[in-house]
C-alpha cells in the first residue's frame, strides 16, 4: 500500500456523479420470537460453548467448521425454514420484508430485493406469490441473455412488474436497474463493499428518484454484530486500497466471540 498509494485517485460518487438525487439509508430492525427465538438462542449458545474450549491451534484448524456454523445463525436469522425443511413456526423477517414490500408498491415505487441466499429468495417468491405480487428473479442459475430481457422489461415504464428479487453475487455488478427507487437488503454480509455495490444497481447514472436503502436486521443477533462490525470497521469497504480483504477467516476466536456478547 505504501508503494502504490501515491499513484492512487480516490473518487467519491458524490463528488463525481452531482446530477444524482440523494441515497437516504434505514436499518429495520426485527425482534426474534417464538419457535424461531428458541432455535437461535440454542445454536448460538451451543457455537458460544464450542469457542471457549478453543486454544489458539484448535481455532486455527476449525475455522471453516466455525464459518459453517456462523452461517447457519445468520440462516436461521432469515428463516428457519432454510435448516429445517418441516418448520412451521414464525419467521419475523420474512413477514416484515412482505409488509415492507406491499407498502412500496402501494406507494408507486419498484423494489430491487437482495440475499447471499438462493433458497432465501426461494421463500421470499412462495410470499409474494401468496401475496399475489409479480417479480423476476436472478441468481447464478440465469443465463446472459436472461436476464438482460427481464432487465428490460423491468426498466420499461409500462411494466407493471413491481419487485426484482437477486442474490447478492450474481447481481453485484453489470445490472442497470434504475427504474428501482427502493433497495431491501434481506440480511447483511460480511463485506460491506458487495452490499454496497448491489445497491448500486439502482443508485447510479440515470437515477432520477431519490433512492431509499432498508437493511432489515434481526435484533440481539449476530445480524446485529455484522452490521455493528461494519459501522465500527469502515476499512472493510475499501479492500485493496486499505490492504484489508475483509474476511471473517481474518478474525480471532476473540472477535467471533463478541458476535455474541
Amino acid at each position: 500500500r505504501a508503494m502504490i498509494h501515491p499513484f492512487i485517485l480516490r473518487r467519491l460518487k458524490k463528488d463525481v456523479l452531482k446530477e444524482l438525487p440523494e441515497k437516504q439509508e434505514e436499518i429495520v430492525t426485527v425482534a426474534l420470537s417464538g419457535e424461531q427465538k428458541k432455535l437461535y438462542q440454542a445454536h448460538s449458545q451451543r457455537l458460544k460453548m464450542f469457542l471457549e474450549d478453543q486454544n489458539d491451534e484448535d481455532f486455527a484448524q476449525n475455522k471453516l467448521q466455525i464459518l459453517a456454523e456462523l452461517t447457519k445463525l445468520r440462516q436461521l436469522c432469515c428463516g428457519p425454514e432454510l435448516l429445517l425443511e418441516n418448520y412451521k413456526g414464525e419467521n419475523a423477517k420474512l413477514e416484515a420484508c412482505i409488509e415492507l414490500i406491499t407498502q412500496a408498491i402501494a406507494g408507486g415505487h419498484k423494489i430491487l430485493l437482495f440475499s447471499q441466499f438462493t433458497s432465501m429468495l426461494d421463500l421470499i417468491g412462495e410470499e409474494l406469490k401468496k401475496a399475489k405480487i409479480d417479480y423476476y428473479r436472478i441468481d447464478g442459475s440465469v443465463k446472459k441473455e436472461a436476464r438482460m430481457e427481464m432487465v428490460e422489461q423491468f426498466q420499461n415504464p409500462q411494466n407493471q412488474v413491481s419487485v426484482f428479487c437477486i442474490s447478492l453475487k450474481a447481481g453485484g455488478t453489470g445490472l442497470n436497474l434504475t427504474a428501482a427507487d427502493i433497495v431491501i437488503h434481506y440480511d447483511p454480509w460480511w463485506n460491506m463493499s458487495a452490499q454496497n455495490q448491489a445497491t448500486d444497481r439502482a443508485y447510479r447514472i440515470g437515477q432520477t428518484n431519490n433512492v431509499q436503502v432498508y437493511k432489515l436486521i434481526m435484533k440481539n443477533s449476530i445480524e446485529e454484530k455484522i452490521q455493528k462490525l461494519q459501522e465500527q470497521k469502515q476499512d472493510l469497504s475499501n479492500m485493496f486500497i486499505e490492504n484489508n480483504n475483509g474476511s471473517i477467516t481474518q478474525m480471532s476466536t476473540a472477535d467471533i466471540i463478541d458476535l455474541f456478547k
